[in-house]
Formats: C-alpha cells, sequence, structure tokens
C-alpha cells in the first residue's frame, strides 16, 4: 500500500480518521476494519440517553469507494435494528447519505446523524413498514421492539 500514489479518497479517509480518534462524537465510534483497508470501516453509535435507544450499542459497517467524499459511503446496520428507515438488511434510508449528500459530511457527522436519526425517524418514508405502522399507531409496542434490540445489542 505505501508504494500506492495517495490518492483524495484515502487522504480524506485519513484526515476523517484522526478526526475520529482526536475528537470522537460522543457515543459513536468507527476505524477501518483492519489496518490494510481504508475503505472499509466498522462504526458503532451508543443508543441516545433516555429514548427507548438507550443502553443499545448498535455496530454498522461503513463502505466507501475511491469517488468519496464526492460520492457518500453505503452505511448499513450490523446488528438487528428495528426502526421505520431501516431495511432488514440494515441499511439505512437516511437523506444525507443519499440525495442530500454533501461532499463536506465526514464519518463524524454521519455518526451523529445516525445517533439522532434513531429517535427521529421519518415514518412516510418507510424502509420497514412495520416499523413505520407500530411508530404511527401505538408507540408503546414500538418502543417495546426498539428495547429488545437494545438489550439483544449487548449479547
Amino acid at each position: 500500500m505505501a508504494s500506492q500514489p495517495m490518492n483524495s479518497a484515502k487522504l480524506r479517509l485519513m484526515t476523517d480518521l484522526k478526526m475520529m480518534k482526536n475528537e470522537p462524537p460522543e457515543g459513536c465510534s468507527a476505524s477501518p476494519q483492519t489496518d490494510e483497508n481504508l475503505f472499509v470501516w466498522c462504526a458503532t453509535v451508543f443508543g441516545p440517553p433516555e429514548t427507548p435507544w438507550e443502553g443499545g450499542i448498535y455496530s454498522l459497517r461503513l463502505q466507501f469507494n475511491e469517488n468519496y467524499p464526492e460520492k457518500p459511503p453505503r452505511v448499513r446496520f450490523t446488528s438487528e435494528v428495528f426502526h421505520p428507515n431501516v431495511y432488514a438488511d440494515g441499511n439505512l434510508c437516511l437523506d444525507i447519505i443519499g440525495e442530500k449528500w454533501s461532499p463536506i459530511y465526514t464519518v463524524c457527522s454521519i455518526l451523529t446523524s445516525i445517533q439522532s436519526f434513531l429517535t427521529d425517524p421519518n415514518p412516510a418514508s418507510p424502509a420497514n413498514p412495520e416499523a413505520a405502522h407500530l411508530y404511527n399507531t401505538d408507540r408503546e409496542s414500538y418502543k417495546k421492539r426498539v428495547r429488545l434490540c437494545a438489550e439483544k445489542s449487548l449479547i
């Protein structure tokens, strides 16, 4: 890897990694999965306090490509999440990693957005119709399902 010239994606990922190490956002962590590959990261987001997500530790995988930061990473939960905007395979329906992507976003800002996204879903754009329906019609049952995921995330 050392003999390859640094491209802008690698330089940016190294900057993001330095930012994560020096000023990690509260309740979030992330780093490359291996030292050999800067383009695949493992991340963790802690459930925000005083929410049904509290106490949960949610794992994610971020996959960057050579066009980062011009193109967003692919982000998906690797732990079970019951959320109106998370598909069964863990992929997120989140505007900042989709149509509202901007190169100003960093790994830190992506993870911070995901953390707030947990407690502020958009049930009008459901990736998980069951979660969206419960969120809209039976908030207590929705919270119980979220709590189960929070408890499972600790096993």
